[in-house]
């Protein structure tokens, strides 16, 4: 089933067919304890290239992931705290989805929070990197981070970072890959 927003026009496709895939999914993640926030979706994001999305198969995200990276990614685990490896990691350049290599961080925007995951105080600008959904699995409310493009999760985002978003989101080493300042910023294609 394709990875579509909640809140999506039925005209998108021509007929009901959107509009029963978006209850299905929202069915599932609400059985997870998930609730997605709506988001918006035009034709002029899409035909002007800001929306690549990145959708596949339960089957070729496994053969495309290693094990950790899907369970992280695409069954929205967590990594055990202390162990990712950019934790006090100082290196320039930008952050991306390990799943499709859209971009999500600056290096510039992390800093140490003494969780045991890597935590910035905001993602790249624009709606393209990361979305934000409810998340109430756990026995808790929290804010789940997701890639925007592929829609793979990367952590959730708590109100008590440092200023001057006060925001620390929280992410999986093993969600992201680091891509040095200079280097070509490439995405991941089906």
């Amino acid at each position: 089933m394709p990875a579509l927003p909640l809140g999506l026009e039925e005209g998108r496709t021509g007929g009901q067919g959107a509009s029963f895939q978006v209850g299905q999914r929202a069915r599932r993640l609400g059985r997870m304890g998930i609730q997605e926030k709506p988001r918006a979706w035009t034709r002029e994001k899409e035909r002007d290239g800001m929306v690549d999305k990145l959708t596949l198969s339960d089957a070729q995200w496994r053969e495309r992931l290693t094990p950790e990276e899907y369970d992280v990614l695409r069954r929205h685990g967590t990594e055990r705290p202390g162990s990712g490896c950019f934790l006090g990691t100082k290196t320039p350049g930008t952050y991306v989805c390990a799943g499709c290599g859209n971009p999500l961080f600056k290096a510039g925007t992390k800093f140490e929070s003494g969780t045991g995951w890597p935590s910035f105080t905001q993602p790249l600008s624009g709606a393209d990197s990361v979305t934000e959904i409810s998340d109430r699995s756990h026995g808790m409310v929290r804010t789940e981070v997701r890639c925007a493009r592929c829609d793979g999760h990367l952590g959730h985002v708590f109100p008590d970072g440092p200023p001057p978003t006060g925001q620390r989101y929280c992410m999986n080493s093993v969600a992201m890959k680091h891509v040095e300042e200079g280097q070509p910023l490439e995405l991941v294609r089906a």
